[in-house]
């Protein structure tokens, strides 16, 4: 047998068993992509993070739902540099991730926020497709898919009791592939903006908290409200919080982590 590293770590929270459980193994190399996958169906969480130390504070990264592998991922990039601040390399300030998706940064902060620094993916208005808000359970005010490309759906509603109420036809949704959708709404009080995410082609019903998700919703709020600095809520059964700050081709994603397991993966010799 082969035994390899695991911790689970609830990101973008400060209590353990809210926010979003992402799973991170630390390898010498990436292993098989078929292994890394059947790893990432067994530990069953929305994303289990593979990371490989190079020099300089850098390491090499991916990530795996439990159907497929991912191009970008906030939570589990997160979760990564936790175990990187916490295990690996305690006197590191800030970690680089090479991805499927360029360098992504995260920076320890001095109120013990870890922060990503994430692509800015410019929302463009985009037409519903027929049938989407019956699927959703609720038609949106309006819809913008990003600029970057095909992975994700924003749809906003008016009010956050729209967002929360809303108990879309997972199996319908399967139909729009290969989108994801990020239901919006304006947030109450503190709370700038309030989501709720789903991902069902991605294998994921319900992502907790997503991180990327905020690569787009964050753009359009800040257009929005007028603001570069926002805190977003994301309203799912486990819910987290995010504190954003927004630039022309930037998004800095900042959230507490919570490790919550550490063990060890026993593998096939």
């Amino acid at each position: 047998m082969r035994e390899i590293s695991f911790y689970q770590v609830d990101a973008f929270t400060s209590r353990p068993f809210t926010g979003n459980p992402a799973a991170v193994c630390p390898l010498p190399e990436f292993l098989a992509d078929d292994l890394m996958q059947a790893i990432a169906a067994e530990n069953n969480l929305a994303e289990t993070a593979y990371i490989v130390r190079r020099a300089g504070g850098h390491y090499d990264l991916r990530w795996f739902t439990p159907t497929v592998e991912v191009e970008i991922c906030g939570h589990a990039t997160l979760a990564s540099a936790h175990v990187v601040f916490t295990h690996l390399e305690p006197d590191l300030e800030d970690v680089q991730f090479e991805t499927r998706s360029g360098t992504m940064a995260v920076t320890r902060q001095v109120d013990g926020k870890l922060c990503l620094d994430f692509p800015n993916y410019l929302p463009l208005p985009f037409s519903l497709p027929t049938g989407l808000g019956v699927a959703m359970g609720r038609e949106p005010d309006a819809v913008l898919k990003s600029e970057a490309g095909d992975r994700d759906l924003l749809l906003v509603y008016a009010s956050s009791d729209d967002v929360a109420a809303l108990a879309p036809d997972l199996s319908a949704l399967q139909a729009f592939a290969p989108y994801g959708f990020v239901a919006t709404a304006p947030g109450q009080g503190a709370v700038d903006f309030v989501s709720r995410c789903f991902f069902p082609n991605h294998g994921i019903p319900e992502d907790p908290v997503t991180g990327s998700a905020h690569c787009v919703s964050a753009p359009y709020w800040a257009d929005r409200l007028g603001k570069t600095h926002l805190f977003a809520r994301q309203i799912s059964g486990r819910g987290g919080d995010l504190w954003l700050e927004v630039t022309d081709t930037r998004v800095k994603i900042a959230g507490f982590a919570v490790e919550v397991i550490r063990g060890t993966l026993m593998l096939p010799a």
